[in-house]
């Protein structure tokens, strides 16, 4: 539980980026002639052309249900800060279409974006107070794509504190700054990291949809286990400069929604090359209109090759996904079984070697380039920050961080050698090969969940098997989809391809979707023992 001095801290934060706090709070004139609950990017787009709701009573009706939801209410903690600018950033997006001047996919449409992505006029902290006062004045180039395209930002998601990379021992979805968020199928269950407010905020219906980011299953884990449909892109698809960054070589943003068609809305106006950023440099090149090309989409002649390594590890988990390939045969799928196939045994190491020498790098240049009045401009400060801050130590230690402030840098041949081998055993001969040689449009996986209890004492827990660092290494595609629940929680199924072929999983993840409509909203119960079902169950 906060105590009050952290629970003013929270609050004057996000007061900060919210405004004056009535403002925040106040209805669309008739509240009750709308409903914002499960809309879709399209349903929303539709309704604001026929002059059913305009952009500002969108904006508003959001804010309200971020105030009964996420602040009070079942308090999921999935909201940072709110956009004071985005009433008057939806009033313009009005008053353009009221002029019949020509608007973006995304005209008036709000969305979320994760805390330690850059967005002008708030705070990008990346959930820790060493970086509470960097306010940079710039946009990432994402949110100015997202911005371009007519979205309003209306405010930052909480997240796993630096994305999840300070501990091994950490607890998801807390950050010194937001506090924990509360997964809102479960109360006392995980939203997973580290988009764990982005997970839970769109989820709930906080927004239209979110931007998470991704180093290794930051996006399909929560997605997953908060019943979203959620895309780790091909890295070099969406630009990095000005998030807040673990690893130039995993790292990426990645849109969640709650359809695999508002995911692909996100994903079209969120792609392209950034001259900031060389892995970009062939974006242009490759990104397509995602949400366009759902159209056609169909199961039929299709072949899947299923990863049974990723099974095995749930009971239930494994159910679900039998299910689940049920239903790609009846819709005419191949599924071709990859029984044989594991990663090599030494990715996890190799992996941890890269983000351990790519966290001080990348860190270090993101911090000593912020135009903020930041003190902390070194990994080593930050660690020596949080040491002087009991709240920043209170729940679990910097283990990480202080192993990566221990390695030797970029040059380290050791390192370079664990980069390359890394990625040819999970791009080359792993993705690549089996794609290629079984002839295949993509591989399938459970994704990961059910979500586990939140534990303080032992941290974080995870069940199901999971598949994302095969993806993540190899810097491929993932699209996570809904396929059903276990006792009330949901779990996904992973679609993974080669590089630069998320239309293709986009298409596969939309026709197993309509195929199921496997996701229910959620009903933020207390805990999942105490449903009245599960009640009756324990009673003799």
């Amino acid at each position: 539980m906060k105590s009050s001095v952290a629970r003013l801290l929270a609050f004057s934060l996000f007061s900060a980026f919210a405004g004056s706090a009535p403002a925040a709070a106040q209805p669309a004139a008739n509240p009750a002639s709308y409903s914002i609950e499960e809309k879709s990017i399209a349903t929303l787009r539709a309704d604001l052309a026929a002059g059913r709701v305009t952009s500002e009573e969108l904006v508003r009706l959001y804010q309200a249900r971020i105030q009964a939801v996420d602040a009070a209410g079942p308090a999921l903690h999935s909201v940072i800060a709110l956009n004071p600018r985005a009433l008057d950033d939806a009033r313009r997006s009005d008053a353009d279409r009221k002029a019949g001047k020509p608007q973006g996919a995304l005209a008036g449409i709000p969305v979320l974006i994760k805390d330690n992505i850059e967005a002008d006029g708030a705070a990008t902290t990346a959930g820790s107070l060493a970086l509470a006062a960097n306010t940079t004045g710039r946009d990432a180039p994402v949110v100015k794509r997202l911005r371009a395209a007519g979205a309003i930002v209306l405010g930052k998601t909480n997240l796993s504190e630096w994305a999840n990379i300070r501990s091994s021992h950490s607890i998801s979805g807390w950050s010194a700054v937001g506090g924990l968020v509360k997964n809102p199928y479960s109360l006392d269950r995980s939203a997973c990291g580290s988009s764990s407010g982005t997970g839970a905020a769109i989820a709930a219906s906080l927004a239209a949809a979110g931007v998470g980011t991704e180093t290794d299953g930051s996006v399909v884990c929560p997605s997953s286990v908060n019943g979203l449909a959620g895309l780790k892109p091909t890295v070099g698809l969406v630009s990095r400069t000005f998030v807040v960054p673990i690893s130039h070589t995993q790292d990426t943003p990645g849109p969640m929604g709650r359809s695999v068609a508002d995911v692909a809305a996100l994903l079209s106006a969120m792609a392209g090359s950034d001259p900031a950023d060389l892995a970009t440099l062939a974006s242009d090149a490759h990104k397509r209109d995602y949400a366009g090309a759902l159209g056609g989409a169909s199961l039929r002649g299709k072949r899947l090759g299923v990863l049974r390594y990723a099974t095995g590890s749930s009971q239930s988990v494994d159910a679900l996904f039998e299910r689940a390939l049920a239903t790609l045969r009846a819709q005419g799928a191949t599924l071709v079984e990859l029984k044989k196939f594991k990663p090599d045994p030494r990715l996890g190491d190799l992996e941890f070697k890269v983000l351990l020498t790519e966290l001080k790098a990348d860190l270090n240049t993101y911090l000593a380039g912020s135009p903020a009045p930041i003190k902390t401009r070194t990994l080593a400060d930050v660690i020596a920050f949080d040491k002087a801050s009991p709240r920043e130590l209170g729940l679990f230690d910097q283990d990480i961080f202080e192993l990566a402030q221990a390695t030797k840098g970029l040059n380290d041949p050791a390192y370079r050698r664990a980069r390359a081998l890394a990625k040819r055993l999970a791009a080359a001969e792993g993705i690549d090969t089996l794609i290629v040689d079984n002839k295949l449009d993509a591989l399938i996986a459970p994704g990961d969940g059910p979500a586990s209890r939140i534990d303080v004492v032992t941290g974080d827990h995870f069940s199901g098997g999971s598949a994302t660092s095969l993806a993540a290494v190899a810097g491929y595609p993932n699209l996570t989809v809904p396929m059903g629940y276990v006792q009330g929680m949901p779990v996904g199924i992973d679609f993974i391809g080669r590089a630069w072929t998320e239309d293709r999983l986009l298409a596969l993840g939309y026709a197993f979707e309509q195929a199921t409509h496997a996701r229910h909203a959620p009903a933020y119960e207390p805990s999942v023992e105490g449903t009245e079902r599960i009640q009756r169950l324990f009673a003799p």
